[in-house]
């Protein structure tokens, strides 16, 4: 969700070279010969270069700034007493191509549990630089994305065509409803089982994971609207349709969450500091691995949206380091050098 709204910010140019001021015409003396002037388009987009140029090292000094705020707020957060709970996830966490830190606790839950098919399914999966599962397909698994997105959806099958080409990764641009949910996920072929879902469609999250009947997950991360603290058990009305306008009717709270989780034989296992991901581990798997309660109201961490920005690391993402890292681990024989030429418009 807020991952979908920073992208073009946090995920993309931060790393990239900064273009050099464009040189501003000196004046020629009054005795010599009157200098010709610059097109007016040669000027117009030395104009632009500079402007841009200036614009990139404001958003680089703010980013920072933001990234200094928020590690102190992380701090504060990790000396609390009940942070301190081993059992706990929130300390656990790092982002690589997650929206925050969902990698980091993700890799904890299956460090914990462990790992057996080495599959995933995520929707809402947006452009694939930024969710819950890139982290996963960089390190071989295989796996499904949808997304409703036609701009995702291009920016997908052009990223990731080697992968998709190989069979590795599967992508569907589709709007997840009720009705379809349990037919697409059963179409990837994935099995009966996969070891992670990721739901994030900024709507009917809880009434699709309700849904799902023919494909057990073993770990669950789906968002939650952290506007709404335990005991709330508030959702917004299903409809099909919904699309996020970026307020707060979204979702539904983690109290909800959890009711349908306990239904379907999942436990709650943590939520991250920055408030917007809740993770369920299948109850056979969780034992007593994971902080207790699994109440809402024990783990539950409200909406800091901005600690986004503390979990800043790297250069902005490109699609290429993913297909490279999954050629490594499954020993896929394309040729990377073409790759790299094909996915040149990925890249900032």
């Amino acid at each position: 969700m807020i991952g979908n709204l920073l992208s073009s910010v946090f995920n993309r140019g931060i790393g990239a070279a900064q273009p050099a001021p464009a040189a501003v015409p000196v004046a020629a003396p009054a005795t010599a010969a009157p200098a010709a002037e610059p097109a007016p388009a040669d000027n117009a987009g030395g104009l632009i270069e500079r402007e841009e140029f200036f614009r990139r090292k404001k958003l680089e000094t703010d980013l920072a700034t933001l990234w200094m705020q928020g590690q102190l707020v992380l701090q504060a957060l990790m000396a609390d007493p009940r942070h301190a709970d081993p059992k706990r996830l929130e300390r656990y966490g790092w982002k690589s191509y997650s929206q925050s830190d969902e990698d980091g606790i993700l890799a904890e839950i299956l460090q914990r549990i462990g790992v057996k098919h080495r599959t995933f399914v995520e929707f809402g999966a947006g452009d694939g630089l930024e969710n819950n599962t890139t982290w996963l397909l960089a390190q071989g698994w295989r796996g499904l994305w949808m997304d409703g997105g036609e701009y995702n959806a291009d920016l997908v099958k052009l990223g990731f065509a080697p992968l998709l080409a190989h069979g590795v990764l599967q992508f569907q641009r589709v709007f997840v409803t009720l009705e379809n949910v349990d037919e697409l996920i059963a179409a990837a072929g994935l099995g009966a089982e996969v070891d992670v879902l990721s739901i994030d469609v900024d709507g009917n999250d809880v009434y699709l994971w309700e849904a799902i009947s023919r494909t057990s997950a073993r770990v669950v991360v789906i968002e939650y609207n952290g506007k709404f603290p335990p005991p709330s058990t508030w959702s917004i009305a299903y409809n099909p349709a919904h699309l996020w306008k970026g307020d707060d009717y979204m979702g539904a709270s983690l109290g909800a969450l959890v009711e349908v989780g306990r239904a379907k034989g999942y436990r709650l296992a943590g939520c991250n500091f920055a408030g917007n991901n809740a993770f369920f581990v299948r109850d056979d798997l969780a034992g007593d691995l994971f902080a207790s309660p699994a109440t809402a109201e024990h783990l539950y961490q409200p909406a800091r949206y901005d600690l986004i920005h503390a979990y800043r690391s790297g250069h902005g993402a490109n699609s290429l380091s993913v297909v490279r890292g999954a050629q490594q681990a499954l020993g896929l024989d394309f040729d990377m050098a073409q790759v790299a030429a094909f996915c040149k418009p990925h890249v900032p």
